[in-house]
């Protein structure tokens, strides 16, 4: 009953939503209580699977191998609510700033519903399908606020998702060739008796159509000119929300699905990790300003994903979750206040920036933490000296944007503060970045829950 209301709260609302005057103040609040109620129903949902384990259902009341399964599991629920929770963020950003388009609270609601449903979809055809809508939603999105740079960063976000899309689909074929199942538990039973080339190719289709997602090196190139083109809200949701498709792509995919083809790629996923996290620290310190800053930073701190995924076990896939957790709590929190002034944002965008650079209280650094015991169980000198040498390259980017932005001797520079009651919204959530690194342990069991459910697919 939960996971049916988690997916059908969304849709019902979003669909009424879509077809109302988003810019009139009501219509915009009952986006955010629709993003609320779905993120309450999902934290039920959480606590009853972490406390009885997965909960599923098939669709239609077909049997199993008919319908298409549902399937919620500590992964799934980690990532439905962290998406719904950086949209309900934004949409409350908006809705107290003034919303500029008839369509956008309908869209983030409808959004949120496509990520939901990807999120705790067990069938690899209906990944595809729950992935499409919810980009569908995303490219108007894009274009919210209606300037030149919008429009250009529209195209861009939309062109290079298209191909990510169609190679995920072929990828999806391939599965279905190889196995003849959809269902992810079958596609996982029969892959180890698939020709190695083969599953190969299908894993490696797979893998670029999530690093597109994530904008990954080298996939990136597509990501600075639409993070930096997008108004704020709307670059928070690309980077704290529906990159997390990407994110979750990669550990589903490869953990559960493709075990063996992980193990092999180690290496090569370390170094492309290694390369994402010094090329997006490198050119994020030579910008000056700092949407772009945010966009080459997000490049560099997928990376760390990445690695962490590359080193593999269950410490690295612990350190992949609670570091992608973290990292689109950082994102959004930065590319919401990038385009706010007065008293409270400095605030904010300090906490963001100790985060993402992996200094304590905030949260990014129980991420950090887990990267480098990921790094010393690894028994990788490397690995740390890469780890340190990207915080570093964090800091001084971040602190060069702040200097830039909060110690201008002129005030009247920084331009008219925005409105109190979206500067507070901004401060609430640099409260649960600060709050999660000064109470880490909810975050860890949270982890550890995520992780047992990936490993569970390959235990005996």
């Amino acid at each position: 009953m939960l996971l049916s209301t988690a997916l059908l709260v969304p849709w019902v609302s979003g669909a009424v939503l879509v077809a109302l005057d988003g810019r009139r103040r009501v219509v915009a609040w009952l986006a955010v209580a629709s993003l609320a109620a779905t993120l309450a129903v999902l934290g039920v949902l959480a606590a009853d699977v972490f406390t009885e384990g997965a909960r599923e259902v098939v669709t239609g009341g077909w049997p199993a191998g008919v319908g298409i399964v549902v399937r919620a599991d500590a992964l799934g629920v980690v990532f439905a609510s962290l998406s719904v929770l950086v949209l309900l963020a934004a949409a409350a950003h908006e809705a107290l700033g003034g919303v500029r388009s008839r369509t956008f609270p309908g869209l983030v609601v409808l959004l949120g519903a496509g990520l939901t449903g990807l999120f705790v979809t067990a069938d690899v055809f209906s990944f595809y399908v729950f992935f499409e809508l919810a980009m569908t939603a995303s490219y108007p999105l894009s274009a919210y606020g209606g300037k030149r740079r919008q429009l250009r960063a529209a195209v861009v976000f939309t062109a290079v998702n298209l191909l990510g899309s169609f190679i995920f689909l072929l990828s999806v074929a391939g599965a279905y060739r190889v196995t003849g199942a959809l269902a992810m538990d079958r596609v996982a039973e029969r892959m180890p008796a698939v020709t190695p080339n083969a599953a190969l190719l299908i894993a490696t289709g797979f893998f670029i159509a999530f690093s597109v997602k994530l904008g990954l090196f080298p996939f990136h190139f597509w990501l600075p000119t639409v993070y930096a083109g997008a108004r704020p809200a709307v670059a928070a949701i690309l980077s704290g929300a529906v990159a997390n498709i990407g994110a979750y792509g990669l550990l589903r995919f490869g953990a559960d699905l493709f075990p063996e083809q992980l193990r092999h790629a180690g290496v090569a996923l370390v170094v492309l990790g290694a390369a994402s996290i010094l090329y997006g620290g490198v050119l994020a310190v030579a910008r000056g300003d700092a949407a772009e800053m945010l966009a080459y930073s997000a490049i560099g701190q997928v990376g760390y994903v990445l690695v962490a995924l590359g080193v593999g076990g269950p410490v690295g896939l612990t350190a992949a979750v609670l570091y992608s957790v973290v990292n689109s709590l950082n994102k959004a929190l930065l590319f919401l206040v990038s385009g706010m002034r007065g008293a409270l944002v400095a605030a904010a965008f300090a906490v963001g920036a100790l985060s993402v650079a992996g200094v304590p209280p905030a949260a990014g650094f129980v991420g950090k933490l887990e990267l480098f015991r990921t790094g010393v169980v690894a028994g990788s000198v490397a690995l740390v000296v890469l780890l340190l040498v990207g915080g570093a390259l964090s800091l001084v980017y971040l602190f060069q944007v702040y200097q830039r932005r909060f110690w201008r001797p002129d005030p009247s520079a920084t331009g008219a503060a925005s409105p109190l009651p979206q500067r507070l919204s901004a401060a609430v959530l640099a409260l649960v970045v600060l709050a999660v690194g000064l109470w880490p342990e909810p975050l860890l069991v949270i982890g550890g829950h995520a992780v047992d459910a990936l490993l569970a697919v390959d235990a005996p």
